[in-house]
This record gives C-alpha cells, structure tokens and sequence, in this order.
C-alpha cells in the first residue's frame, strides 16, 4: 500500500558553535521558541535533559510534530531535527533562525519526505562513490607493479 508523503523531516547538523551556548538550557529553548514561531508551528510543550559532563537534549513537542536539539559543547556541534506533518509548516524558517542563534561555521541540511515507500526515491540510499584521480593512479600504478613482479 503506498501511503503518499505524511510529513517532512529536517535534519540539521551545526558545527563550530559557541560552547557555552551549547550548555545554556534557556538560551536553546529561546532560540526554539523563536524557530518555531517563525515556521509557523505550535509548541504544546518542552522537556530537556542536561547531561553532567556536558551537552544537553532539548525537546519540544508540537502540534504539528517535534522539534529536538542535542549538543555537544566539547565539539562544538549541534544535532537537530525538526519534523512536521503540516503543509503550513516552514521548515526553512525553522533553520534559519536556529542558524541565528547557534552561529554555527558550517551547517548541513538534509530533507527527508516521510511515508513515502513508493513513488519517490527520496527513501531509497543514495550512495555515490566517487576516487580522485590521484587515488586512480596510485592504485593502477600498484596493480601494475604487483603484476609486473609476479614470479614467472
């Protein structure tokens, strides 16, 4: 049974954030107050764990589905996801505005379309392999010598 898209996931992985707001319950669910306002989704509720040695898990559940943000200050890197099974919902605005917060140097973004097992090949891996030509070579360069020295 092909059910069709029910929802949309974001995956947002932030490196080289600020350490101490990484460990700063308050100011992470500030800056999730702020994201999900601006993406246009309702917060029922938030829970949170801080660890003891570092980091934090914040959590916030929403009318719409969930939003959560794991940090570990000693790396400084964030994990977050936000998933949202409203077509109303921005998750674009989500980003940006945790991207304003965090500060982040380098962030990747992944778009995952849920319940869809059929028509779109989003659920599917995608594996690209790719060797430079450097790696090529090397690796020619060595078959052929193993080739070469052989005993006869």
């Amino acid at each position: 049974m092909i059910m069709g898209i029910i929802g949309r996931h974001l995956t947002i992985d932030m490196y080289g954030c600020n350490f101490e707001s990484l460990t700063n319950i308050e100011f992470i669910k500030k800056a999730m107050t702020v994201a999900i306002a601006e993406s246009n989704m309702t917060l029922l509720n938030f829970t949170y764990h801080k660890f003891e040695s570092q980091g934090l898990t914040v959590l916030a559940l929403l009318a719409e589905g969930h939003m959560s943000v794991h940090s570990y200050p000693e790396k400084g890197y964030a994990a977050i996801d936000v998933f949202t099974c409203s077509d109303n919902s921005q998750l674009n605005q989500a980003s940006n505005a945790l991207k304003r917060f965090l500060k982040p140097e380098k962030t990747k973004i992944t778009n995952i379309k849920r319940g869809d097992f059929g028509s779109i090949s989003d659920m599917k891996p995608k594996i690209k392999v790719s060797v430079t030509p450097i790696r090529r070579v090397r690796d020619t360069g060595v078959k052929v010598f193993k080739f070469l020295s052989r005993s006869k």
